[in-house]
């Protein structure tokens, strides 16, 4: 592993490493919220942000991050005020967004459909040290709101009626919920693009869920396996020359598939109790009750 010497891949390392600290701390709250897909939808507004930082010739970086969050609350103001069903919100949102990206990167000097596809699927071993110290700045704000915020994220996503009358500020922790989310899509479109940073931010969690039962020891062990695939993904994709981002994900989802598969047969293992119960009334998939 000769290429572990050059600056270039070290960064695109850490980068990956972070992306999958990061991504399954968000996802966590997602999926309990039954959103897992608003990460791609999510990442599509990204991609006219990124179009309209070319054509200001301003940071792509930066500009996703606006444009996406402006699209993540706006998609959480219809949800709830609108009463729209989550599906055509999010079907706004993917049409919308990518085909804005198109057209404004064609209007672009700066950018080209290879620019623009960089940042569709990753392009992370053109990561550079600006951009690395943005990477890590914006992960170390969704690392706090995630795991600082956690009790009340947590209220919110389980119950939000029984938040909202328990006193919590149920509009706000869901605006934060959608910016952190929208951060944490531009934060990772450098390491698995655009298109595929959903995944990132859910397959760990469903992995996870396999394995464990409180939403604590979910959230650790989906950060872990995050950390695990991405790490292993970048290393193992310098070896075989395959596009790092991708190759990230698929090892995501085998790990999904394999440990889905273990816990399938163990199941099917279990002692059975005399009336016709297992010796565990619970399922093996994550039971996400009160926080502790």
């Amino acid at each position: 592993m000769s290429y572990l010497s050059y600056e270039f891949f070290q960064l695109s390392l850490i980068g990956a490493l972070l992306i999958g600290l990061i991504a399954p701390s968000v996802g966590i709250y997602l999926v309990q919220r039954k959103m897992s897909l608003i990460g791609d939808g999510i990442g599509h507004v990204a991609l006219t942000g990124v179009a309209i930082g070319f054509l200001l010739r301003a940071s792509p970086v930066l500009t996703a991050v606006l444009v996406s969050a402006v699209g993540a609350v706006a998609i959480e103001l219809i949800r709830e005020r609108a009463k729209a069903s989550g599906d055509v919100a999010l079907a706004m949102l993917f049409y919308g967004g990518i085909a804005g990206g198109v057209v404004l990167i064609s209007l672009s000097k700066q950018g080209t459909n290879a620019t623009l596809q960089s940042y569709l699927f990753g392009s992370l071993n053109g990561t550079s040290r600006g951009e690395l110290v943005a990477m890590l700045a914006l992960g170390a704000g969704v690392l706090f709101v995630t795991l600082v915020g956690r009790p009340w994220l947590f209220a919110v996503s389980q119950d939000e009626e029984h938040a909202r009358v328990s006193g919590l500020p149920v509009r706000f922790l869901n605006i934060l919920l959608a910016v952190t989310t929208a951060v944490t899509v531009t934060t990772a479109m450098r390491a698995v693009g655009l298109l595929l940073v959903s995944a990132l931010m859910v397959v760990p969690v469903a992995t996870a869920q396999q394995v464990t039962r409180g939403f604590t020891s979910t959230l650790v062990a989906a950060m872990v396996i995050g950390i695990t695939v991405s790490g292993s993904g970048v290393l193992l994709a310098a070896e075989v020359d395959t596009p790092p981002g991708a190759f990230i994900v698929v090892l995501a989802v085998g790990l999904f598939v394999l440990v889905a598969t273990c816990a399938s047969v163990l199941r099917r293992r279990r002692p059975v109790r005399p009336d016709g119960d297992t010796a565990h009334t619970e399922p093996p998939d994550v039971v996400l009750g009160p926080v502790t």
